[in-house]
């Protein structure tokens, strides 16, 4: 159990540490060409996992649509609005907003799936609401309007998030994680491909090795690595107390943006990621006798 703990700590380590990566990339180039660019070197990636770790797989045509829809939001949209969102907003502050996932993706599941949503969700959802309210005060205080947009915009990103983590129990166990995950990838890479071909002059940067390393481990670790260690620790520990892991991921976004990019953490700061932090445990900690 400890290294399967281990495995879905790092998974949600992994995404926190690429809030800042995403916000250098999104610093340097286009950001339709990031998420094409890694959408197809995830694509070279999976491609060969897939073959070797699922076999062939026919994938009905329900599914594949579903698929598409999943690379819509959860990739195209995604990416946007996270990209789009750390142009104008500190990787803290972006890390911060991507707690509120857990509980966007519980309201998601009461207004369309029509689960119950039971009261220690509620509390999550107000939590959440408690913390990006107290980055947005921490905005206005600093006077920096573009910032609460930024913020506004990364939000947008959990939204498509969510639709991508309801959409996927609509299809859940019908076709394998891998496979699943390449088709993901290979729909979002045509999607985003109208929008990043224009840019294609601005593939030149990627000259820079430091700037060709960092979309190489975006890339790699956010599309592949985290995906195998997520789904390996699920093997051995129960898809609800896994949940709880989601915490490393403000954490580590929090831990790596004031360490490496040397942004400022607040007292406000401080009491935003208290109130995210509380809920992502609340909305995912297991509940006891099947009660809510």
């Amino acid at each position: 159990m400890r290294l399967a703990y281990l495995q879905l700590a790092l998974s949600m380590a992994l995404v926190g540490a690429n809030v800042a990566v995403a916000k250098l990339l999104a610093e340097a180039l286009p950001i339709a060409m990031i998420a094409f660019l890694r959408c197809v070197l995830a694509t070279l990636v999976l491609l060969p996992l897939a073959r070797a770790m699922d076999g062939p797989v026919r994938v009905p045509p329900d599914v594949l649509r579903n698929l598409a829809l999943q690379a819509l939001f959860g990739t195209a949209i995604y990416n946007a609005g996270l990209l789009a969102g750390l142009r104008l907003t500190s990787a803290l502050e972006g890390g911060l907003v991507l707690a509120t996932l857990p509980a966007v993706v519980a309201i998601g599941g009461a207004l369309l799936l029509r689960e119950r949503l039971p009261g220690r969700q509620w509390s999550a959802v107000a939590l959440a609401a408690g913390g990006m309210a107290a980055i947005t005060i921490a905005r206005s205080a600093a006077g920096d309007g573009g910032s609460a947009l930024g913020n506004l915009l990364v939000f947008c990103g959990v939204i498509g998030e969510a639709a991508y983590v309801l959409l996927a129990r609509r299809i859940a166990g019908r076709v394998p994680v891998i496979t699943a995950s390449l088709w993901m990838q290979v729909f979002s890479a045509l999607v985003l491909a109208p929008f990043a071909l224009p840019d294609v002059g601005a593939v030149a940067a990627l000259a820079d090795p430091s700037l060709a390393a960092l979309l190489v481990f975006h890339s790699l670790t956010a599309s592949v690595l985290c995906l195998l260690l997520w789904y390996a620790g699920l093997k051995q520990v129960p898809a609800g107390m896994a949940g709880i892991f989601t915490v490393f991921l403000p954490g580590t976004a929090a831990l790596v943006a004031v360490t490496l990019l040397g942004e400022a953490f607040s007292g406000v700061h401080a009491a935003g990621f208290v109130l995210m932090m509380g809920s992502v445990a609340v909305a995912t900690w297991p509940r006891r006798g099947g009660g809510g």
